[in-house]
């Protein structure tokens, strides 16, 4: 199922549909609006369940906390899913300043954004799982495949569940509903900053910030308001960026994980130590080094490159974390490598889209792109297309087809009239570039400057003449 996603007056962007794709790529100059874009995706899919509220019943919870259990059917609530989503993204908006972009309150007063996903199927979905506190097993429930009622119990004993306060338990079921019923079409992001490199490179520091303001607050006496402390100490910065440090700063808890990548296609790590050149290593005591290939020297963070520091987040969301169905989103990959290996990374994205991860980039990158035109154009069932393809080194498993793509590059356009509006204006939108099964991607700003650039250095040369 393809998701749309609406946005107005999102900052620059005055108005701006897209459609998430297997591979989604917005492209377009500096300060058009890409970020903008991806923080708002990844802020809703980050927080949309805490936004969701399907009004559980005072019934429910009652005899859910009594009897021990009950069943829910689920039929009423699927019908209500996309207005239960319309009032999700209405909330979501409402926020935008201070849950997502960190900004002065008021900033996005007049921001919408909506999220759209068709008709939704539980009947063939079989759940089993369970919800718990501080690692407390709490509730569990489950749905077999072919039906649509829920089954929700108590996993603690009778007499302790009328001790659970009833609004925690209503907001819990809340939950549990909302992510039945919406977590196979809304996926789970995973979201890789452009500021990751430096936050790579201060990640220890960032700890020690957090431990001087606990300090601080045991320091501070019993007048000290510990609100106005934590406002003195703290600055905060956008959600995809707290999102980024919080997991570079878990990194030795996150090692002792494996992928679905790790455990059943290892060669995919193995090309991507490849691009890195070497690996890395967390230590015991949360040390992390790189380790160039061919030698057993530990760097640090700030002795490796600048490259070595962009990619340790992907590296560690491969071997860790990534489960198929997710979302990972990526701004402005290209940071700090070599054309060739912007070239690689692209051929990584595309591998992980056919093993079922989706993938989301911002991009500059002429050189990602054009590698992406390349595994689609190759993709045919052709002689001289295979002959290709083994004579330059492309696996099949990288190789993509171009209904897979959705390319929008950032430009000002007419958009769409807003009430009260009598004519159309020009604004910072996103225009759905053509993705063709044997040209690949048009991308129309990078051609125009690579030809500028072409013509410019054809008169030097032969200006003379």
């Amino acid at each position: 199922m393809s998701l749309k996603i609406e946005l107005k007056n999102l900052g620059i962007l005055k108005h701006a549909e897209f459609s998430l794709g297997d591979l989604t790529l917005i492209c377009g100059e500096n300060n058009t609006g890409k970020t903008y874009a991806a923080y708002a995706l990844h802020g809703f899919l980050q927080l949309w369940r805490g936004l969701t509220d399907f009004g559980v019943s005072d019934t429910q919870i009652r005899s859910l906390l009594t009897d021990g259990g009950i069943k829910i059917g689920l039929g009423g609530y699927v019908e209500r899913a996309n207005q239960m989503l319309v009032e999700t993204c209405d909330r979501y908006a409402a926020e935008l300043d201070r849950l997502v972009f960190a900004a002065p309150e008021g900033r996005f007063r007049n921001s919408e954004f909506h999220i759209e996903i068709g008709s939704i199927h539980i009947r063939d979905k079989e759940v089993k799982r369970e919800m718990g506190i501080a690692q407390e097993r709490f509730l569990a429930y489950s749905k077999e495949k072919g039906d649509e009622d829920l089954t929700v119990s108590l996993v603690v004993k009778k007499e302790l569940g009328r001790k659970i306060d009833p609004d925690f338990a209503r907001g819990a079921i809340s939950l549990i509903i909302s992510n039945v019923v919406f977590s196979d079409v809304l996926p789970l992001p995973f979201i890789s900053a452009a500021e990751r490199t430096g936050a790579i490179a201060f990640r220890k520091e960032l700890n020690f910030a957090r431990n001087r303001l606990l300090e601080e607050i045991g320091r501070s006496d019993q007048k000290t308001d510990p609100q106005e402390l934590l406002f003195q100490s703290y600055q905060p910065y956008p959600l995809p960026i707290e999102d980024n440090v919080a997991f570079i700063r878990q990194l030795e808890g996150i090692e002792k994980r494996k992928s679905f990548i790790a455990r059943e296609h290892p060669e995919v790590l193995t090309d991507f130590a490849d691009i890195i050149g070497g690996e890395y290593n967390i230590t015991q005591n949360d040390q992390l080094y790189y380790i160039p290939k061919g030698t057993r020297e530990k760097l640090t963070m700030v002795e490796s490159s600048s490259a070595v520091r962009s990619l340790v987040d992907i590296s560690f969301y491969l071997h860790h974390e990534a489960q198929k169905g997710e979302l990972l989103m990526v701004d402005e990959p290209e940071l700090n490598l070599h054309p060739a290996n912007q070239r690689r990374i692209a051929r990584l994205f595309a591998r992980l889209v056919n093993l079922g991860v989706k993938v989301f980039i911002t991009t500059h990158s002429d050189y990602i792109v054009k590698e992406l035109n390349t595994l689609i154009m190759l993709n045919h069932d052709k002689p001289h297309l295979k002959r290709i393809a083994n004579e330059e080194g492309y696996q099949e498993s990288e190789l993509i087809c171009s209904d897979q793509v959705k390319v929008y590059m950032t430009q000002e356009a007419l958009v769409p009239l807003e009430e009260g509006q009598k004519r159309r204006r020009r604004g910072l939108t996103l225009v759905e570039a053509d993705v063709d099964p044997v040209l690949g991607i048009e991308a129309p700003s990078f051609d125009e400057t690579i030809n500028e650039m072409n013509s410019i250095q054809e008169d030097i040369i032969w200006g003379a003449e």
